[in-house]
């Protein structure tokens, strides 16, 4: 039978491993490290060593060469290490054969992300969500991981279904896949009418990458409790609530943030909470400009927000967290006015690719957020002068 086990028993151990090849450079590689790294303290582990590796393509069998197998393993003994995280993507054969060298438990980046969204599940929709997302990824993978499932004792990577004889297991999965997805469209219809019974409102969507603020700007703005904290993924349920500015109203949602290399399951099972973005009037696309690859952030974002056909929707850029951008940035013996003519160039950059569509602001230190709030306030003002041209109740 299939278990699921859904906490993380001990804080883990673990060892993290990349790839440098043609379609990753090494400095790409150090920066997906950096964030696999926070992924794994967002799930509960500690990162002890990072290994890196160059090679033209990913081996077949065991994704790094034997030689830096056997240099992982050297490493591992005698250091109570029981978990090694590989950044990219595994087959399940690829799992089964790192495995036998290894000795420990091994997961990719996809079997963590879904680990983490598993733990912070908490409304009937997410956590089915989670459900047939965790289904999907283990199916293809079920014989290769055969013998990976069976000596699992739970902790990260084993929130997701176990298996003790795998023609039974893949037979019962895809029943349990078809009766997910059966639960799902019945969730996703009464999502659906309840976003249509929220009248003519104009609707506003923060979105960005994960952990750059959303829900405490949410917070800000709506002046409600919506749960934030410094860890990835924090919010997997859209949050809704109506926002009145100056005798305006509209509704704002917090949506889930989006990473690199999200696992495909994860946006499939995942669509009905981007309904949110697809439908909504606005985004505003919040952005961390303390993160050192910040640009590289707001480009994944952007192409997600493509993958959605919601790209081209009237948006305002959130630079947060400036308080902590000028703190890396200048030093205490930087003349004022040296300090001010950066500033003054990083915004009038963003302001001519932007179309003037941006604010900086700090959420947590609350500065510039009456500007913030009056961006907000004359881009839905002009939407609903432009769709209700006759009607005036939203104004007054």
């Amino acid at each position: 039978m299939i278990e699921k086990k859904q906490v993380v028993q001990q804080e883990e151990r673990a060892v993290i491993v990349g790839l440098i090849h043609k379609e990753q450079s090494e400095r790409q590689v150090q920066e997906y490290l950096d964030e696999l790294v926070f992924l794994a303290e967002t799930a509960g582990a500690t990162t002890v060593k990072r290994f890196t590796q160059k090679l033209s393509h990913p081996d077949r069998a065991t994704f790094v060469g034997k030689g830096k197998l056997e240099e992982i393993k050297d490493f591992i003994n005698g250091r109570n290490i029981n978990l090694v995280i590989f950044d990219d993507e595994l087959t399940g054969s690829q799992i089964a054969n790192i495995e036998k060298v290894l000795n420990v438990k091994v997961i990719d980046r996809s079997d963590l992300i879904l680990d983490i969204f598993a733990r912070r599940a908490r409304t009937a929709q997410a956590k089915v969500q989670v459900e047939l997302a965790q289904y999907q990824y283990i199916l293809p993978r079920l014989k290769g991981m055969w013998s990976h499932l069976e000596r699992q004792g739970g902790g990260i990577g084993s929130r997701g279904p176990g298996e003790t004889e795998i023609e039974t297991d893949r037979r019962i999965i895809k029943d349990k896949i078809s009766l997910l997805r059966k639960r799902l469209a019945e969730i996703d219809k009464q999502s659906l009418t309840q976003r249509k019974d929220r009248g003519e409102y104009i609707r506003v969507a923060l979105v960005g990458y994960t952990n750059v603020g959303k829900s405490t700007i949410m917070n800000l703005l709506s002046k409600s409790e919506v749960f934030a904290e410094n860890k990835l993924f924090a919010t997997l349920d859209t949050t809704t609530r109506k926002v009145v500015f100056d005798q305006t109203a509209f509704l704002l949602s917090d949506t889930v943030g989006f990473i690199r290399k999200l696992p495909h399951h994860l946006v499939e099972s995942f669509k009905s909470t981007l309904d949110e973005v697809r439908e909504s009037d606005i985004l505003l696309h919040v952005v961390d400009i303390s993160h050192p690859q910040y640009e590289d952030q707001v480009e994944v974002v952007n192409r997600t927000l493509q993958d959605l056909k919601a790209f081209d929707k009237p948006s305002i850029m959130i630079f947060n967290k400036m308080d902590l951008y000028e703190q890396q940035t200048f030093d205490k013996w930087l003349a004022e006015d040296i300090k001010q003519d950066i500033l003054n160039q990083l915004k009038e950059n963003w302001e001519t690719r932007t179309q003037g569509n941006c604010v900086f602001i700090s959420a947590l230190e609350r500065k510039n957020i009456d500007e913030l709030r009056q961006t907000i306030l004359d881009k839905v003002i002009n939407l609903y002068r432009e769709r209700y041209p006759y009607k005036s109740e939203y104004f007054y």
